[in-house]
């Protein structure tokens, strides 16, 4: 059962802070969605082109999910999610000014270098700022932000582009997030205990008494913790595929392959993100629940992931038999249901398996997800191209979220991740 506090804690408005940067940051990344009729319109792009266009955040955002979590480990998470937010708000706001698609891809790009440490350093962060009974919601609750931003990013950027076009909505969401970042800077501090806020209570919860000493932090052990995290990064990689694809594609997929006007498609693909809100907290309570009934890590994780895969994959089997547009959008809307499932206790994983490198561990997780981002938009953008069905290219994720719930069973969170051998074994001092 979670516990609302009456008041609100450090911990609480620091959880809500990372929230609004999911928020932020998935309204950020997947507004070009929504605005993809109108650029397309604009610079005469071609569907493969336009899949191009979104996975230019991906690159540097895949490099970045490795990069990013080791730098989090090492710098803090106040230090660096206040850089990234500084350049992800900068190329928001440049791409409001591109003008072709040169400039375009470019500003995307480095959109990627932005966001692409942001989710590994708020794991970071939250490995010190909350409770290790609640880890699972509370990565549910930041992602159901997340799926938040992309249900409102499409009525939102249509409103905004109404009044301002479609660049003035780019500079308009880059000034907010500026907005965001010197909240974070202000208010936020690596070690809880440094917080003026804090309170005893506060630090008996996060489990942290009295302070010891600062130690030089360890290097990572990266050729034992990578083969480790391996097994997560697959199965993430096989959550992202269908994930991107319903980023970046529903509302063309809405406009373009059903002829509906960019409002009502915008309102389609919005009512679709809302299903994956409820399905991100719900799958992080599920999660946090089974593991306070069983102890069981690997069920509280392992069971949650595959009823999310596998139920995501039952839904989007059933897009294939019907052509009635309603139809269509609930299979869709089930699909991102049960998908979302699965953020809440992946995200848990790495904290299960690695503590000591949370950011590191998260970022080779989220790696996954980020390649996927690079390859899905462009898969599904060249098939339509290639054989105009719109329907097609979710046939690739049927398959690989049944690939993902098998994978899931090789990740094994129970197992902590050892520290050195030699860290183990006392030193034998000789006798003089």
């Amino acid at each position: 059962m979670i516990r609302i506090p009456k008041r609100v804690t450090a911990p609480g408005m620091v959880l809500f802070l990372l929230c609004l940067m999911y928020f932020i940051t998935y309204v950020d990344r997947v507004n070009v969605g929504t605005a993809a009729p109108a650029i397309k319109a604009e610079l005469g792009l071609t569907n493969t082109q336009l899949g191009l266009i979104f996975s230019a955040f991906a690159y540097p955002y895949a490099v970045f999910q490795i990069v990013g979590g080791a730098m989090a480990d090492k710098w803090g998470a106040r230090r660096t999610l206040f850089i990234c937010g500084l350049i992800w708000a900068a190329a928001t706001i440049a791409t409001g000014f591109v003008g072709g698609v040169v400039s375009l891809f470019l500003a995307r790009f480095i959109l990627g270098f932005g966001e692409g440490a942001t989710f590994p350093t708020a794991t970071r962060a939250m490995q010190s700022w909350v409770a290790s009974d609640q880890r699972g919601f509370a990565q549910g609750i930041t992602h159901s932000f997340a799926r938040f931003g992309n249900a409102v990013t499409p009525p939102l950027v249509v409103l905004l582009m109404a009044y301002m076009g479609w660049r003035g909505a780019f500079v308009l969401l880059g000034i907010l997030s500026f907005a965001w970042v010197a909240v974070w800077f202000l208010y936020y501090r690596d070690d809880p205990r440094d917080h003026k806020a804090i309170t005893p209570e506060d630090l008996e919860r996060l489990a942290i008494r009295d302070r010891k000493p600062a130690a030089p932090k360890p290097p990572v052990p990266w050729r034992r913790l990578v083969p480790r995290m391996a097994p997560v990064t697959l199965t993430y990689f096989c959550y992202g595929w269908s994930l991107w694809l319903y980023l970046n594609w529903l509302p063309s997929f809405f406009k373009d392959g059903y002829g509906l006007d960019i409002k009502n498609s915008a309102l389609f693909a919005s009512g679709v993100f809302f299903a994956g809100v409820v399905g991100d907290t719900l799958g992080g309570v599920m999660s946090d629940r089974i593991l306070k009934k069983t102890g069981d890590l690997q069920k509280a994780r392992r069971n949650v992931i595959c009823l999310g895969m596998l139920g995501a994959a039952a839904c989007l089997a059933g897009v294939f038999f019907t052509k009635e547009l309603t139809l269509i959008a609930l299979l869709l809307s089930g699909g991102f249901f049960f998908l979302e499932l699965v953020i809440g206790p992946i995200w848990s994983v790495p904290m299960d398996i690695a503590p000591q490198y949370a950011g590191t561990a998260s970022g080779l997780m989220n790696f996954g997800s980020a390649f996927a981002a690079i390859v899905s938009p462009l898969t599904f953008g060249w098939i339509v191209d290639v054989t105009g069905n719109w329907i097609l290219p979710f046939a690739g994720s049927i398959g690989l979220l049944v690939v993902g719930a098998a994978l899931a069973f090789t990740m094994h969170p129970e197992r902590p991740f050892a520290v050195e051998p030699e860290a183990l074994t006392p030193r034998v001092v000789p006798a003089e």
